[in-house]
């Protein structure tokens, strides 16, 4: 199918992009394109303006540090993945990016495009949150940051504005003497996957968090349950459904064999 009509704007600055989405109530950001412009190509979605921000300079960088890795709105996944920098501060963002879809997309995707777009089975959305990392938005009343506990409030649905835009995403580093490790089952490589996990291992603080096992990612806190319990206890509190992909049962099975998993090597990995 070929998308409805829609009027185009690629602003020169950030200020004329927020401004575009204020005068619009219909309008969406374009960025990477690669979740959106398939939804607008099988009129999923119909945007009334596509708001380009590709020119807009300074949404490209990657910086890492002590403090964690930030990563430019216009980032492409492929440089995120490719940062020795960002593999050395914070190692799961590379563990999740290297099983986003496939080279093509990740050429052209961008990661904080991957956030906002809040797609439960997206993989980094829940390392976002399983790190307690944030996005950095500019709307008409200035910028704010929102912590990403506060970002997924539904399916497909993140708190932002219709008139804001996400200019960077923040991931804390890894401490000292933590380990993480991440996984996912799909039936074919690239696919999305069926159920994914990625855990977080700091002393006795276990934390994993989920992708395609509930409407948004979420992140449980196992300390203290022993190894034989850590996926029973995680479905407890996690939702799995029957879809056209997989019934309920096999995902929980899957749950129960990827907690024990990613614990298990995030506490080899540790540092």
């Amino acid at each position: 199918m070929k998308p409805a009509p829609f009027a185009y704007r690629r602003p020169g600055s950030l200020a004329d992009a927020v401004a575009a989405l204020a005068g619009d109530a219909g309008a969406k950001v374009l960025a990477g394109g690669q979740s959106l412009v398939p939804l607008l190509s099988m009129r999923l979605a119909a945007p009334s303006m596509l708001v380009d921000i590709n020119a807009i300079p300074g949404l490209d960088t990657i910086t890492a540090d002590d403090i964690g890795v930030t990563v430019g709105a216009l980032a492409r996944h492929a440089d995120v993945l490719a940062s020795d920098d960002v593999r050395r501060v914070q190692p799961l963002v590379p563990m999740a990016l290297s099983r986003v879809a496939h080279a093509t997309i990740r050429n052209r995707g961008t990661t904080v495009g991957s956030l906002v777009h809040a797609d439960a089975a997206a993989e980094m959305p829940v390392v976002l949150t399983l790190l307690g990392g944030s996005l950095e938005v500019v709307g008409p009343s200035g910028s704010r940051t929102v912590p990403a506990h506060e970002l997924y409030v539904g399916p497909l649905e993140c708190c932002l504005h219709h008139d804001e835009i996400a200019v960077s995403a923040f991931f804390p580093a890894l401490a000292p003497g933590a380990g993480v490790a991440f996984d996912e089952i799909a039936r074919r490589h690239g696919d999305y996957a069926l159920v994914g996990a990625a855990a977080l291992v700091d002393g006795d603080s276990v934390k994993v968090g989920y992708l395609s096992v509930a409407d948004v990612p979420t992140v449980v806190d196992l300390s203290g349950v022993p190894d034989d319990r850590l996926g029973d206890v995680a479905l407890e509190h996690l939702d799995p459904a029957d879809d056209v992909h997989a019934t309920a049962d096999y995902r929980a099975q899957l749950v129960r064999v990827l907690t024990a998993r990613v614990v298990r090597s995030a506490r080899e990995g540790t540092r």
